[in-house]
């Protein structure tokens, strides 16, 4: 017999169905759920509030809820609940496909917010009452602490917040995770703050556990369900370049003094070219590497099982499904390596330039200025969010942006005349590197990043037409220290938009 993960002998009279959690949620209220990419999220009672929202809908009863996570969750949550139509208002980031198709349609309200900021948001009151929090844990220990899942994001904050908690103890989660997180309770507001004690990333600052008022969590709901996060692509020939030439760039400046042997604590984006980054560290001649990270990727965890990669800090991992059962097997063989902390500490603005991170992001589109939008296609339709990538590229040590250069079969390119949105303003990107090349952006004036970036980063089949729209922005530009002809400056997406190809 499986001994049971809520140890806590006065909490067991609370134990139900998910179903009966689920109709504890009221309509019009604002939950928040745990989660981050894909990991440590309520499965059950999401699923059976979005068959209760789906029966309601049916009788002509209209049934919808405000819905905060860490980030990005799985399709028993997100998925689940957009397809119900049971999302009015998202926020802080969103991956999910039937999410982001109702995004687009306007259909469902969404806030892309700087990951860091969103626990002290809420407790600024900017962002309105929490009714409900919605969290999964691995375990309930006798005294009542609840030990936390694969991802923390900001389920400390929606537990203090929340006037009423629901708790699912999930048995799939690998007892071993229980010590593996440093859970900070020493944030606070303005006039109160005060410096976070951390300086360096294998340091704890914190306790194990989440501490919650007992007499809040009016349902605990068990389960037995995996993480599900999506697969990665085989690293191709252009993620493979990306890393090469990343790399040669981190030896570089090495060797002329800039960073120690070891570098110094590395954050990576999520995605499949910065897994690739991750993966080619591994034949790199760098050793006892650190990280201060969001998410901790495959590439990552191999760092780590090689010894390349002495500790990771990190707020959720964000593996493979492959990977997570192996992780979620072998659990114990990381204590020590890898620390999982609330995101308002693992994206802290203080700790990222205490640190000195190095900060190693994706894109959709950069212009020839180095300005860099990573969330909207054309302009107005949201991907997935700016994440923490704003949280690190402007306190990183270095701040590198990578991306293939076309995209779309290269019916897009990645480097346009201008963003047609911004994300990262050109003081916050450093670095930015394509299959093509790397171009280091650091000291230089605005046109000479334009030569730069067009020379190094551009796709031979779109690199001319950046040329030609430059020449002719230097003699008919307003003004010459960001050279831009207006009526030109989102050509590209516009014909991309009437005929399918950026290309003229």
């Amino acid at each position: 017999m499986t001994q049971s993960r809520i140890r806590a002998a006065a909490l067991q009279s609370r134990i139900m169905s998910a179903e009966d959690a689920a109709a504890l949620i009221p309509p019009g209220s604002t939950v928040g759920m745990s989660g981050f990419t894909g990991s440590g999220y309520p499965k059950k009672v999401p699923l059976a509030l979005a068959a209760r929202i789906e029966a309601e809908r049916a009788a002509g009863r209209p049934f919808r809820l405000k819905v905060w996570t860490g980030a990005s969750t799985g399709p028993e949550l997100d998925g689940a609940l957009a397809r119900a139509d049971g999302i009015e208002f998202r926020l802080p980031y969103n991956s999910d496909p039937y999410a982001r198709e109702r995004i687009n349609k306007g259909e469902m309200e969404y806030l892309d917010m700087h990951l860091s900021q969103v626990a002290p948001a809420a407790w600024q009151g900017f962002l309105g009452p929490l009714d409900t929090a919605v969290i999964e844990v691995t375990a309930i220990t006798e005294d009542g602490a609840l030990v936390p899942s694969s991802s923390v994001g900001n389920n400390k904050t929606w537990l203090d917040r929340a006037e009423r908690v629901i708790l699912e103890v999930n048995r799939w989660q690998n007892p071993a995770l229980e010590g593996m997180h440093d859970i900070y309770y020493g944030t606070a507001l303005p006039p109160d703050r005060v410096p976070i004690p951390l300086v360096r990333p294998d340091e704890r600052i914190g306790q194990t556990t989440f501490r919650c008022d007992p007499d809040k969590i009016v349902a605990i709901v068990e389960t037995d369900s995996p993480d599900r996060n999506a697969p990665f692509s085989a690293p191709d020939e252009n993620a493979r370049a990306i890393a090469g030439h990343l790399i040669e760039f981190l030896a570089h400046e090495v060797k002329v003094g800039r960073l120690p042997a070891n570098l110094l604590p590395l954050q990576s984006g999520v995605g499949n070219v910065a897994n690739a980054v991750m993966a080619g560290l591994m034949d790199s001649p760098f050793e006892n590497l650190t990280a201060y990270t969001e998410v901790l990727q495959d590439g990552m965890l191999e760092l780590l099982e090689s010894g390349k990669l002495t500790v990771a800090s990190a707020t959720a991992l964000s593996l493979s499904p492959e990977a997570a059962a192996d992780l979620n097997d072998r659990m114990d063989q990381f204590r020590g390596k890898l620390i999982l902390r609330p995101q308002e500490i693992s994206n802290h603005p203080e700790l990222i330039r205490r640190l000195g991170c190095i900060a190693m992001n994706g894109l959709i589109e950069a212009d020839i200025f180095g300005t860099v939008n990573s969330t909207h296609v054309m302009g107005s339709r949201i991907q997935n969010g700016i994440g923490g990538s704003g949280d690190f590229a402007r306190n990183a040590f270095i701040s590198v942006f990578m991306t293939p250069s076309t995209a779309k079969d290269g019916k897009i390119s990645c480097i346009v005349p201008h963003a047609s949105h911004v994300d990262h303003i050109v003081q916050d990107v450093q670095v930015l590197v394509t299959e093509q090349r790397l171009a280091d952006l650091r000291g230089l004036s605005p046109k000479q990043r334009a030569r730069v970036i067009i020379a190094n980063c551009a796709h031979p089949d779109y690199r001319p037409m950046l040329e030609d729209y430059y020449e002719r922005a230097l003699k008919g530009s307003y003004g010459l220290q960001s050279p831009t002809l207006l009526d030109e400056a989102l050509s590209w997406h516009q014909r991309f938009v009437e005929t399918g190809s950026m290309r003229a």
